[in-house]
């Protein structure tokens, strides 16, 4: 069930961005002619007055399509409601409104977890540091040893006691402990075993073993909201310190891409800890909701071929030449673009389905 519910989170994404565009299309009287999530083969479809919704096999996305381009369409060209008749700015409100639907959709899930669940007013902590997750499978920490889920009791030596500094504690270690073995004590289920991890200096001059970190513990408290000023000010600070963290690592992934390049996440990986995350605990899928539909938007705004802010830089360059560029060169770095993507796509899956636990142990 969990897992069918970090897939539904995706999905739910996936439809929140491509409503966007078909929403800014719709409130402008343009035409629009299909709705799909997914790419490839159809597996479902319905056809409505004007537009055909559908479901499609390869579930990396989705798309709005426009009767611009189809040759079947009975719209006739000079139709001033075809998307390519519309001005410059109508067409950039179309293109950029999925992404700013994912930005307000992560925006109103911080509003509904802090009015659903409540504000968290304690944490109860325990002995020792989390590792939610082990970044790369050439991180200091994998080749130790050290796996996700694992929890961090004592390093060299010193027991990490329940409390807020065991993290500052352990990192503090870490970063001191430049290409230096450094003991843990590490508890995995029932059992505990004693690594050893060399952190690795990076481009930044700081030493790292290539994990995320987290306080081992739980909110066992929260409080009702004072009020609706209340919960609107809250969510607005949680979105913007999870919009610039999420800004500040793909920036990291731009300037030191080899560095963070394990980092990077397919479906597959996706779905694995969001399902981890529901297993734990179900409200966990708020912030996991949010974050990954305020990614989805930067992803998607970014001036790559295939994605919205490509066409974004199509609409620029418009601007400025006073027409648009042939369509048979759009047309060609679309398609390369797309083609790439899915590529990446399906090189994601593979990767990640590999790197499962299960899969992993059918070849022990």
């Amino acid at each position: 069930m969990s897992v069918l519910a970090a897939i539904a989170v995706l999905a739910l994404l996936i439809v929140v961005h491509e409503l966007g565009h078909f929403s800014a299309a719709r409130l402008q009287g343009i035409h629009v002619n299909r709705f799909s999530i997914g790419f490839g083969p159809v597996l479902w479809k319905y056809q409505g007055a004007e537009t055909e919704y559908a479901i499609r096999a390869i579930p990396l996305g989705g798309f709005v399509g426009f009767p611009d381009d189809d040759p079947d369409s009975e719209i006739p060209p000079n139709d001033p409601n075809l998307l390519r008749n519309r001005p410059v700015f109508d067409r950039a409100i179309v293109i950029s409104a999925g992404v700013i639907a994912n930005l307000i959709f992560a925006y109103f899930v911080f509003v509904a977890q802090l009015t659903g669940v409540g504000i968290p007013e304690k944490f109860d902590y325990q002995p020792g540091v989390l590792v939610p997750e082990v970044i790369s499978p050439d991180s200091p920490a994998a080749e130790a040893g050290i796996k996700s889920g694992d929890i961090v009791i004592a390093i060299n030596g010193q027991g990490l006691e329940a409390s807020e500094t065991a993290l500052k504690s352990f990192m503090e270690t870490i970063k001191s402990s430049p290409n230096q073995p450094v003991g843990l004590q590490v508890q995995r289920g029932d059992r505990q075993l004693d690594l050893s991890v060399t952190p690795k200096t990076g481009e930044d001059g700081v030493a790292r073993i290539g994990v995320q970190l987290a306080p081992n513990g739980s909110i066992t408290q929260y409080r009702r909201p004072k009020g609706v000023g209340e919960v609107l000010s809250l969510a607005a600070e949680q979105f913007q310190n999870t919009f610039v963290r999420t800004v500040q690592g793909f920036v990291m992934l731009i300037t030191n891409f080899s560095a963070v390049a394990g980092q990077v996440a397919g479906p597959v990986k996706i779905v694995e800890q969001g399902a981890g995350l529901a297993a734990a605990h179900a409200s966990s899928l708020f912030p996991f909701a949010a974050i990954i539909s305020i990614n989805l938007a930067i992803i998607n705004i970014l001036p790559l071929p295939a994605l919205d802010g490509g066409q974004l830089v199509f609409l620029i360059i418009e601007a400025l030449r006073g027409k648009p560029l042939p369509s048979r060169i759009q047309e060609n770095v679309m398609q390369t673009g797309l083609v790439l993507l899915l590529g990446l796509g399906i090189f994601l899956i593979v990767r990640d389905t590999t790197q499962l636990e299960v899969f992993q142990q059918l070849f022990q």
